[in-house]
């Protein structure tokens, strides 16, 4: 199955690229600095989210590897 979607990808790319930098974001600020929009936010808090930060980490990665894997070369199926 091939999206093979120009927009789809963009998006995908758009999207992993923005949750590496959540991940990044989420080991480096503890969570009182985090926004109260964002999961983890907690009034008082010193504790850093780290596995908040390794799943935007790996759901961005996966992101950006399913961008990748639709723009390569289409291959025809033998009949």
């Amino acid at each position: 199955m091939r999206l093979n979607s120009r927009p789809v990808v963009i998006a995908a790319t758009v999207v992993g690229i923005l949750l590496i930098a959540l991940a990044i974001y989420y080991w480096v600020e503890p969570a009182h600095s985090l926004p109260s929009w964002l999961p983890g936010h907690e009034a008082g808090s010193n504790h850093h989210h780290v596995k908040h930060g390794i799943a935007s980490f790996l759901v961005g990665l996966a992101l950006l590897v399913f961008a990748w894997f639709q723009t390569g070369p289409r291959r025809e199926r033998p009949a």
